[in-house]
């Protein structure tokens, strides 16, 4: 398991667009706990580690670059494209109201509160502003990811059981 938080750590210069990796150290005991608690599942669109094959990556929900603690409060695991999708974003447009909304916060909020699966289990619906505005700003139902849980769930797979702590 790699020992540190890569993508999604990233830090945006507006003057010219410029990136810069920040790499946060996290503590072993801190990763034994995240593991334990998130079930080695991504919080925001519960992919299984064990289903995909991808390792998943720790997440800064309130990002390191926006002043974020690596607490257990402040980072859980993410998928890869989660992660990647989220960057150092904390809020977003719920595509319903048009209005700007704090994005899904995985240990303070409770995922079946804000999301639902469709009925043929292959996308993530959000059923409130958050869980809206969540979906589109980590492309949770982006066409590779809709496509790899149509397989899962042919297999039974997918969608997961949602009985995880703080789910």
């Amino acid at each position: 398991m790699p020992p540190f938080c890569c993508a999604g750590a990233v830090t945006t210069y507006p003057s010219d667009n410029r990136s810069k990796i920040v790499s946060i150290r996290i503590p072993e005991s801190l990763r034994t706990q995240i593991d334990a608690a998130d079930g080695r599942s991504c919080c925001y669109c519960l992919t299984s580690e064990a289903v995909s094959g991808i390792p998943l990556t720790y997440d800064h929900i309130a990002p390191a670059s926006r002043g974020g603690l690596t607490t257990f409060d402040n980072v859980c695991l993410a998928c890869r494209a989660c992660n990647e999708f989220k960057t150092n974003t904390v809020r977003a447009i719920d595509p319903l109201t048009q209005e700007s909304v704090p994005l899904f916060h995985p240990r303070q909020q409770h995922w079946r509160d804000h999301f639902a699966w469709s009925l043929d289990g292959t996308k993530v619906e959000g059923t409130t502003a958050v869980g809206r505005a969540t979906v589109v700003a980590l492309r949770m139902n982006h066409a590779l990811i809709v496509a790899a849980r149509r397989r899962w769930c042919a297999v039974g797979w997918h969608p997961p059981l949602i009985e995880l702590k703080r789910r």
